[in-house]
Parts: C-alpha cells; sequence; structure tokens
C-alpha cells in the first residue's frame, strides 16, 4: 500500500521533474560544456578547456559589468521590498475603494518590458521628455537622464521599481491576511504599541513571504535585460553594462559563444551562492506554524 502511494507521487511529480530537467538542468549543462570551447558559430568548437574561465578571470570589463549588476541589484530590491511592504500595510485596511488601488499597482506589472521601455525613454528625454518638463515648471534644470552616466542607471531602476513593486505588494498583502487577527488583539489588550505589534508580530510571521519576494526579486535583478537594452543599450559608454547585456553582446555580436557561456556560468554561480546564503538565513528565522 505504502509502495503504491510513493508510486503515485512520483507520477504525480514527474512533469514537474521533466521541466526541470528540461527548462534548467540540460541548458545550464549545455552552456557549461560549449564554455570548455572556442567556438564563433561559423567555425567548428575547438576545445580550449579551462582558457575562457581564466580569461574572465583577467577581464577588467567582465569586473567593470559585474559591479554595474550588483549595483543594480542594490538599486532595485531594498526600495521596491520596502514600498511593497508599506503598500501592502496601507492596502490591507478595510476602507471602501481599497480593491480599486490594489488593482491599480499591479497595472505596470501587466506592461510588457519592451513597450514600457520606450515609454519611460519618452519620459526621461531631455529635451522633450515629461520629466523635465515638470520638472521646468517647478523650476528644476532636469538632468540628461538615460544620457548621463551618473543618472542612467538610476533611471533604469526606478523603473524597474515602479513595474515590481505592486507585483511584489499582493504577496505581501496575501502574507498579512493570513496573520490571525486574535494575535493583534492580545498584543493590543497587553498595551503594546502599533509599532511593537508590527515589529514582534507582523514582520516575524511575514518572513516566509519576505523570503520568496527576495529570492525571486534578487534572481530577476541579476538577469535584467530588456528593459535595459531598450533604454539605454548599456550606455551612455559603458555606465548601464550589466553582465547579462555583456553576454548578450559577446554571443550575438561578437559571436564569441564559448566566452560567453563562461559568462553566464560566472553569473548563474553567483545566482545560486546568493539563493543558498538567502535561503541559510531565513529557514533559521522563519516558522510556517503560527498556531
Amino acid at each position: 500500500m505504502r509502495n503504491r502511494r510513493n508510486l503515485t507521487a512520483y507520477a504525480f511529480l514527474l512533469p514537474s521533474l521533466f521541466g526541470v530537467f528540461a527548462f534548467l538542468l540540460l541548458p545550464v549543462a549545455i552552456v557549461a560544456g560549449v564554455s570548455l570551447f572556442h567556438w564563433e558559430l561559423l567555425d567548428s568548437p575547438t576545445f580550449t578547456g579551462l582558457a575562457n574561465y581564466r580569461r574572465l578571470v583577467h577581464d577588467g570589463g567582465v569586473r567593470h559589468s559585474l559591479l554595474v549588476t550588483v549595483f543594480y541589484v542594490l538599486l532595485t530590491i531594498p526600495v521596491q521590498t520596502i514600498l511593497a511592504v508599506v503598500l501592502a500595510l496601507l492596502l490591507n485596511q478595510r476602507v471602501r475603494g481599497v480593491k480599486f488601488f490594489r488593482a491599480l499597482y499591479v497595472v505596470p506589472w501587466m506592461a510588457t518590458p519592451i513597450a514600457m521601455g520606450l515609454v519611460w525613454s519618452w519620459i526621461f528625454d531631455p529635451a522633450n521628455g515629461a520629466l523635465n518638463k515638470f520638472l521646468s515648471v517647478v523650476g528644476i534644470d532636469g538632468p540628461a537622464w538615460l544620457n548621463d552616466t551618473t543618472f542612467a542607471l538610476p533611471a533604469v531602476a526606478a523603473v524597474q521599481i515602479w513595474q515590481y513593486t505592486g507585483y511584489n505588494m499582493l504577496f505581501f498583502l496575501a502574507g498579512l491576511q493570513g496573520i490571525p487577527a486574535e494575535l493583534y488583539d492580545a498584543a493590543a489588550t497587553d498595551g503594546a504599541s502599533p509599532l511593537r505589534q508590527f515589529v514582534h508580530i507582523t514582520l516575524p510571521l511575514l518572513n516566509p513571504t519576505m523570503f520568496f519576494v527576495l529570492v525571486t526579486n534578487v534572481i530577476g535583478s541579476f538577469q535584467v535585460f530588456d528593459t535595459l537594452y531598450v533604454m539605454t543599450e548599456g550606455g551612455p559608454g559603458d555606465s548601464t553594462e550589466v553582465l547579462n547585456f555583456r553576454i548578450f553582446q559577446t554571443a550575438f555580436q561578437q559571436f564569441d559563444f564559448g566566452y560567453a557561456s563562461a559568462m553566464a556560468m560566472l553569473l548563474f554561480a553567483l545566482i545560486l551562492l546568493i539563493t543558498l546564503l538567502q535561503v541559510r538565513y531565513f529557514n533559521r528565522r522563519t516558522t510556517y506554524d503560527i498556531s
């Protein structure tokens, strides 16, 4: 009987296991294999062993792209996470019209990255963009935004924050609604202020949601490409050239697939390491039992 239940469970898991193998493990194995070759697409691949990885160590351009990527992640993740929590707290109130605002904040997430990048490129246009025209009304000369090496990356980061804050808010809202009201009633009876209730009840019980949001958002930010490609194409100069963009250039403009694969494996290893650190951190602090 027990064996039959196990077989049934494995049968239900089979489609998911096939997906993990076909769309995750197999592509990673192929990219890892290609990274050991010098391959310019039209020529036959030549086995070079770890030469591409030794080249990575001495490549200043890759180090620069890696720093830009990390800076981009640090710009986006804390801001959009804090804003999502604040929005979820505000929209968790039982007031009239709250459902409209919940839907309104999710609309940016529905926009396609290409269309969104085009619209925001116009908004950030230094001469005719809506943002600088608005700033000029209040007496401020706006910068060149996407044409300025100082402001280009924060401008792209602002677009991601705008797009994903409402989406993340949905998860925090679901987490808040799963916390029993009796806990807050008991805390209020004991004289706990709203701030103490937030620190000692809300935040600890939101840890499972926080874990999911941070892991998925960090992975997504390290893989940013489409919006950034439309808005800046890595410029001005190389100020917004994240590692994903450099991989694209190396593979599809310079046709150096072996070296691009080595860079992809570097990005994969970095994301995997950060994800494992997040898992370890939250495993020690997360409880799923609120009984």
